[in-house]
């Protein structure tokens, strides 16, 4: 089928081989389709693997978010509007997700490890969203999103028994290369030297994993509770990406903050605009123009931490798992790492300061588990 466009609107494009794909939705790009595909790949991992509800919120083929089913705290409850109820599974695991990274999950496709049900509907009728892919849906729940986006929402149905091709090829600028599809699977025996993880440290250290390998290279990505808090991708040095999620954890944990959750505002702002401000505040560095914007849509005083009120609250996160893709080169992936509450980190062996990093855990009360082997995607 002719796609929309290609990577970019002047770029043709053509989807020829449909594989375990269709479109029930929507007239998708090229970029929708290679979101589709990882983000499919990366909810069925976590499903097979951990044995419940998995979502993923996907932007420029890397996650945003992922989670598995689970409960929600007071502040996802406000945010997505959940005042009664408790959502289906399935919901819970979208909603998880996409709190991970609220302003990069929007226009995001959207991957659910099971069929559509209705309570997941009603969440996704109220975000801004370009698609999703699913393996079924419930009666209704086409008709009602493909009304998104004045009908442009794109709605991927897939075939879960799919089995992909034992081998990959790409042609790029005239060139093919051929690859054995990476099929190893990830368990909890997988890891070594994990005893001092708990079973759910180990659950969140095989999320963090399978996020990681679905994730553009380099990549990092810390979890706890069976949900994302922040994810690095696509950085050329280890360490960088390793700050950018411990950053986006912080700002995730300082949207907990009462003062910046019990921020009110006047009637206008949207649904995501509120949540923007709020994330703006988290990260702590308004402008002199954005804090005079904020105060004609705020309802009284703008809450301002002080250096002492953030570090004291980031003191109480504490639990969080870090997931590497490939080994880690110096002990500075370790030691940023420890600012965010981080406990546990797994990651593939190799690194000739290998004992560096060990020395650098032990000192920070972390405790380091081996991953069975390097998660590069590319």
């Amino acid at each position: 089928m002719q796609l929309r466009y290609g990577v970019n609107p002047h770029q043709e494009a053509a989807w020829t081989e449909p594989g375990p794909l269709s479109v029930r939705s929507g007239h998708p790009s090229y970029v929708n389709l290679l979101d589709a595909i990882n983000a499919w790949r990366l909810v069925h991992e976590a499903r097979t693997t951990l044995g419940t509800p998995a979502a993923a919120s996907f932007k420029h083929v890397s996650p945003a978010g992922v989670a598995i089913a689970g409960p929600l705290d007071e502040v996802m409850r406000a945010t997505w509007r959940i005042t009664t109820g408790e959502p289906s599974p399935l919901a819970t695991a979208y909603l998880r997700a996409r709190d991970t990274d609220p302003k990069s999950s929007f226009g995001d496709m959207i991957a659910v490890s099971d069929p559509v049900d209705d309570d997941l509907v009603e969440v996704l009728i109220g975000v801004v969203a370009d698609g999703i892919v699913a393996p079924g849906f419930s009666d209704g729940a086409v008709r009602r999103l493909a009304q998104k986006k004045r009908g442009q929402f794109v709605i991927f149905a897939v075939d879960p028994t799919f089995a992909p091709p034992t081998r990959e090829r790409r042609e790029i600028f005239g060139v093919t290369v051929v690859q054995e599809a990476d099929q190893r699977r990830l368990t909890a025996d997988d890891l070594k030297n994990a005893d001092k993880t708990s079973e759910a440290g180990q659950r969140d250290a095989l999320l963090g994993l399978i996020t990681a390998r679905h994730t553009q290279s380099n990549s990092v990505a810390y979890v706890r509770d069976g949900m994302t808090l922040g994810i690095g991708a696509g950085q050329q040095s280890r360490v960088d990406c390793t700050r950018l999620a411990g950053g986006k954890t912080d700002v995730w944990w300082l949207r907990r903050h009462p003062a910046i959750s019990a921020l009110a505002f006047r009637r206008g702002p949207s649904r995501q605009d509120r949540l923007n401000w709020r994330i703006r505040l988290a990260e702590g560095d308004l402008t002199a123009e954005e804090r005079s914007t904020l105060a004609a849509l705020a309802i009284g005083e703008i809450p301002s931490l002080s250096t002492d009120d953030r570090a004291a609250w980031l003191a109480r996160l504490d639990g969080v798992t870090v997931a590497h893709d490939a080994f880690i080169p110096f002990r500075d992936n370790v030691d940023h790492a420890a600012r965010h509450g981080v406990r546990h980190i797994v990651a593939p062996s190799g690194s000739v300061r290998s004992d560096q990093v060990a020395q650098a855990c032990r000192e920070h009360g972390i405790s380091l588990t081996e991953a069975p082997i390097r998660l590069f995607h590319h």
